[in-house]
């Protein structure tokens, strides 16, 4: 059985919920990503990317809710947590959701240029569980939106 199936809280449901984030960062002119983590149904934080605002290259949506979870949760594992995410997670990104050993990744769009798919070697952890693909079209149309936006700004 699929995750969430049967159930009111499916990946679209909460990759929606990820998709605000990353509204709240177009909406701020951050590259527009946008994370939730999800602890046995439910969100228990919720992030979007922030370098411009903190100016800080390390505030992408991911490490963002990294330590707002673990915060939340007082764990430095978030073993029983999904992290659902607009975007394929960098390299950086991907080490750190591998020490925090988060139980499944669900993201939208492929990021063939940045993300940590384009290495032959994973370096998620080997016990998570990887969901590509959901909510692929808005997630990718959102970051299309933004970087023809600041194509035409620069023009």
């Amino acid at each position: 059985m699929k995750h969430g199936e049967g159930n009111l809280f499916t990946d679209e449901y909460f990759m929606k919920e990820a998709l605000k984030e990353a509204q709240k960062a177009f909406d701020t002119d951050e590259v527009p990503v946008g994370a939730v983590v999800v602890c046995r149904d439910r969100i228990v934080a919720r992030a979007h990317n922030m370098t411009q605002q903190l100016r800080d290259v390390t505030a992408h949506a991911e490490m963002i809710a990294i330590t707002s979870a673990s915060n939340y949760l007082d764990a430095k594992y978030l073993t029983d947590c999904t992290l659902y995410v607009t975007l394929e997670p960098c390299l950086m990104c991907a080490a750190a959701l591998k020490w925090a050993q988060v139980g499944r990744i669900v993201y939208g769009a492929s990021d063939p240029r940045e993300g940590y798919t384009r290495l032959e070697a994973s370096v998620l952890h080997p016990g998570t569980e990887v969901i590509p693909g959901i909510l692929e079209k808005p997630s990718a149309d959102l970051m299309r939106k933004f970087f023809l936006n600041r194509r035409d700004l620069k023009n």
